[in-house]
């Protein structure tokens, strides 16, 4: 399983600025990205621990230049329960078998 990494902005342009960082630093998919409400969006990303990591730091550093960093966090192994309760998947995990 891979971990999980994420980054939460106040504002979208933090956000597309920390997601960009993030997939440039390290090698990193990103998962999508999340609505909170009251101007908190939330990106996650797929990878193995080192590189989440990584990208996490980058996507804080990036995200602190344009607007308000909120939080950071890596998960290195989710729980399997969280992959059918939360959206985070990969697209290609998640129609695996569906066809």
């Amino acid at each position: 399983m891979e971990a999980l990494g994420m980054i939460e902005t106040r504002g979208l342009v933090a956000l597309i600025e920390a997601g960009d960082a993030a997939v440039k630093a390290a090698n990193v998919r990103m998962v999508g990205w999340e609505k909170i409400g009251s101007g908190l969006v939330t990106v996650l990303f797929r990878g193995e621990v080192a590189a989440c990591r990584a990208a996490c730091d980058a996507a804080a550093a990036a995200a602190q230049k344009v607007g308000e960093l909120v939080a950071v966090h890596v998960i290195p192994q989710p729980h399997p329960d969280l992959e059918g309760k939360l959206p985070i998947s990969l697209p290609e995990t998640l129609n695996r078998g569906k066809r």
